[in-house]
């Protein structure tokens, strides 16, 4: 027994464990070790505790191949991905963390290799072979072999997506042993440092349609929605028609052209966020949802992945971090007194032990009680509150540039800025406010300006458009607004007082914003709208409109809009259940130069998604509103959060 000797890494000394030749058991649990060396030897090692320690990687206990069993509690960095990868390295394994894993064990070494085999193999022969000369040389191999490696870690897929950095690790390890013994290439080329894709380099061959096929053997994945079933006709339909109407100019009938690029699929119907897990409700607000940022975990850093599948959604009394390709609910926060309105997502560089520093991904969350929830993720913790504002706060977001920032925007009419601190080990910071913005009326939307967001900050509010410069080496703490955008009315006249419930940036210099007038969405210049060389405080600007956005005319308040920058698109879903999907890619270039003309037609949508029809317990479920609609990063799902208590994530197919 070693435990509890503050041991760390580089106290194991191989010379000294090679010599334990018949050591059966050893508890190394309670110490501060990151990993193990690879050479301790232990050939008769049975059973092994690595509790409580700061393992980051379990690759390196292939060495102990007797082992029978292994326990590695709350090491905080390792995850399911690592008890399929020992299952796969240890033979003998019977116990992991005091279960028997002996017949899921056997499924992942014969079962799943089979398969992933199989997979490889196909791949090779519908893209590959062919570009292998008969007769080829040493340069040729090494370049062949570096585009099949990514192309099949990227295009073989299996089993849900919390497994796939184990997938991944599978299809790399088979498809070199595929190009060592199948074909002879010598794999003893010198190893390349891997980079990141290019977006042309490889086409996506195979859509994961397996990725469910393998949750039951997963463990504890909670299913919480039985009673919501998709008409199957219904879903089968295209639901993403182009919209039919009026003649087109040029641009426009390039856009409709690509609508098929951007057509979608309805891929799960959740009911999550049920007050007390009731099947019943169809009643709760969702209302904000946030796809979480991929971590730069050095070693452990996905090089395939450019995007996170993981979303987190809030409504009612719960905060759920949802899967969008599963489905699969993976995490769920309650707070029985509270009613969540947002949540935002940074990440923090947190000190552990030895000054190392590493990634994690932090959430907040915030709602009617006005206090602001921060919760670990990788460590399901929530480590801390603050107490932000009397009122309830609705909306919250990170600074991209500085992640202890936030910014929290009240029904008290103010947006303060918090600096959140960093947590040490002890999960012990200290949170300060930095800032107070006054607003004239409850602010419903904050926007940071891309080209500079240290120094402006938009709102849309419950009577305008306001703009404050937020920049810190100002002393005044306190602060009005600095300009109040006006737009025109519905009698063509212009108007500084409307509800702007939607509001974001669609690239550095076009904000989206959804107001005063039915049936449209104005999309406008920041640059050309508001001098920063402008003096004086509380000044009215007129908003330099681009186009205007054709829209439903419900007069419906809250039904808020998104943009994704990466694809040039603008979503927004209406009072019917529907998603009206922009795709502006083709206007943003004639926007961008000086003389860009404002387009004189209302843009129509490129597609807008039908709510297919959902039976709740043998009944249709009818007046679905859209509240929000956000899409990840490069636009693969689109997550749909609704007035009855649904979240509904779609892919582009």
């Amino acid at each position: 027994s070693l435990s509890k000797l503050q041991l760390k890494t580089g106290d194991l000394d191989p010379r000294l464990f090679s010599r334990l030749r018949h050591l059966q058991k050893l508890d190394l649990s309670d110490n501060l070790l990151d990993k193990f060396p690879n050479s301790l030897t232990l050939p008769d090692l049975r059973v092994l505790n690595c509790n409580n320690n700061k393992l980051e990687d379990v690759t390196a206990l292939k060495q102990f191949p007797l082992l029978e069993e292994l326990t590695y509690e709350n090491n905080v960095y390792l995850t399911l991905n690592d008890d399929y990868k020992v299952m796969f390295l240890l033979e003998n394994l019977r116990l992991l963390n005091g279960k028997d894993i002996t017949k899921l064990a056997n499924h992942v070494r014969r079962v799943n290799s089979r398969k992933l085999t199989s997979k490889v193999t196909a791949h090779w022969e519908k893209f590959f072979r062919d570009q292998l000369p008969e007769k080829y040389t040493a340069e040729q191999v090494k370049s062949i072999k570096k585009k099949f490696l990514k192309s099949v870690q990227t295009n073989v897929v299996y089993g849900p997506s919390s497994l796939s950095e184990f997938t991944r690790w599978r299809v790399k390890m088979i498809a070199e042993e595929f190009l060592a013994y199948s074909l002879g290439l010598d794999l003893n080329t010198d190893p390349e440092p891997e980079e990141k894709m290019d977006e042309n380099e490889e086409e996506s061959t195979e859509s994961p349609k397996e990725a469910a096929e393998e949750v039951d053997q997963v463990g504890d994945f909670s299913s919480y929605i039985n009673n919501v079933t998709v008409t199957p006709s219904k879903r089968k339909r295209n639901n993403s028609k182009p919209r039919s109407g009026n003649k087109r100019s040029k641009s426009q009938a390039n856009t409709e052209e690509e609508a098929e690029d951007v057509s979608a699929e309805p891929l799960h119907f959740l009911q999550c966020h049920s007050k007390g897990n009731s099947r019943e409700d169809f009643k709760t607000q969702l209302w904000s949802c946030v796809f979480e940022p991929l971590l730069d975990c050095g070693a452990r850093k996905d090089p395939i992945v450019s995007s996170s599948r993981t979303v987190a959604t809030c409504g009612g009394e719960s905060v759920c971090l949802i899967d969008c390709e599963t489905g699969t609910v993976l995490k769920k926060y309650k707070v029985a007194t509270e009613e969540f309105f947002s949540v935002a997502w940074t990440t923090l560089t947190m000190v552990i032990s030895d000054s190392r520093k590493k990634s994690h991904n932090i959430l907040a969350a915030a709602g009617r009680r006005g206090i602001v929830k921060l919760i670990h993720v990788a460590a399901d913790y929530c480590y801390g509150e603050i107490k932000a504002h009397k009122k309830p706060i609705a909306t919250v977001c990170f600074s991209p540039t500085q992640e202890t920032h936030l910014f929290t925007a009240s029904y008290d009419k103010r947006i303060a800025l918090w600096d959140i601190g960093i947590p040490d080990c002890d999960y012990n910071f200290k949170a300060s406010q930095l800032l107070v913005l006054e607003a004239l009326s409850i602010p419903l939307r904050i926007a940071l300006v891309p080209t500079c967001p240290d120094q402006y900050l938009l709102a849309g509010c419950e009577d305008g458009c306001v703009a404050w410069n937020i920049k810190l080496d100002k002393e005044q703490k306190s602060r009005p607004f600095e300009a109040i955008f006006q737009f025109p009315d519905e009698d063509g006249a212009m108007t500084t007082s409307h509800r702007v419930d939607g509001l974001a940036f669609l690239n550095d210099d076009v904000i989206v914003s959804k107001s005063s007038k039915p049936g449209c969405i104005y999309l406008w210049s920041w640059s050309r709208s508001f001098d920063t060389k402008g003096k004086g405080c509380q000044r009215t600007v007129s908003a330099v409109i681009l186009a205007e956005l054709e829209w439903s005319t419900t007069d419906l308040s809250y039904l808020t809009l998104s943009t994704c920058p990466a694809r040039g698109h603008v979503f927004c879903g209406d009072e019917t259940g529907s998603v009206w999907m922009y795709n502006l890619s083709n206007y943003t270039t004639a926007w961008s130069s000086a003389k860009g003309k404002r387009s004189d037609k209302r843009i129509p949508p490129t597609q807008i998604l039908k709510w297919p029809e959902l039976r709740a317990n043998g009944e249709q479920l009818t007046e679905v509103l859209i509240n929000n609609v956000v899409s990840d990063p490069t636009f693969t799902y689109l997550v749909v959060l609704t007035s009855v208590n649904i979240t509904a994530i779609w892919k582009k197919s």
